[in-house]
């Protein structure tokens, strides 16, 4: 598969290529989209990944679990077709998450009527300070509450000690972006932007 980088990011990815344990709490492995599956391995040192063209992005699995903000109720993936979708892995115990997160919540109200939906995954945390998190940065977004990292499981070997990280999926649900960093939301909003203004396609036809 032909992994691509977009001139404008390329000094960024360079740059911060040695900065992961500064702005994320812990290291890990990398991740990379591999046939018509989401498959992860080791990016090299990279901590910005954009895979392009669109027909070379694995599919991420249909994540779901229950609720941060409404226990008992269920969130999937699936319930978003059609759109956009940023994954934010982030934790209310993260310093860096607590800097990135209002940031991520503007990218969303910039994109959300283009189709864009943001979807948190909570880990390793515990619910009472969790939504004290999201209460406190007026996060607006649904997140799954996920302490075991039961629904990292199923991405496939991607590093659930990265927190914070970002996953940009397409409106296939395939894999664009990834980023092993804290993000600012000029970081993340001209690419969220790009995927959006993909053409969509249809699950089993060409984009």
């Amino acid at each position: 598969m032909r992994r691509t980088r977009w001139p404008r990011l390329a000094l960024a990815a360079v740059s911060t290529a040695g900065l992961l344990t500064l702005t994320a709490c812990s290291g890990g492995t990398g991740a990379v989209a591999r046939g018509s599956t989401f498959e992860f391995v080791s990016p090299g040192g990279e901590t910005r990944l954009f895979y392009d063209p669109p027909d070379s992005r694995g599919t991420a699995p249909d994540l779901n679990g229950e609720s941060l903000q409404e226990p008992g109720s269920q969130i999937r993936l699936s319930g978003y077709a059609g759109k956009v979708v940023v994954i934010n892995i982030w934790g209310s115990w993260c310093g860096p998450c607590r800097a990135e997160t209002p940031e991520l919540e503007k990218v969303f109200e910039q994109t959300h009527a283009s189709g864009v939906q943001f979807l948190g995954i909570d880990v390793r945390d515990d619910r009472a300070a969790a939504n004290d998190f999201v209460r406190d940065r007026h996060v607006t977004y649904p997140s799954i509450y996920d302490p075991s990292g039961r629904t990292l499981l199923a991405l496939n070997g991607y590093p659930r000690s990265v927190v914070p990280s970002t996953i940009v999926l397409d409106r296939r649900h395939r894999v664009a972006a990834i980023f092993l960093t804290a993000l600012i939301a000029s970081d993340v909003l001209p690419v969220v932007q790009r995927v959006a203004a993909e053409p969509a396609g249809l699950p089993g036809r060409p984009a």
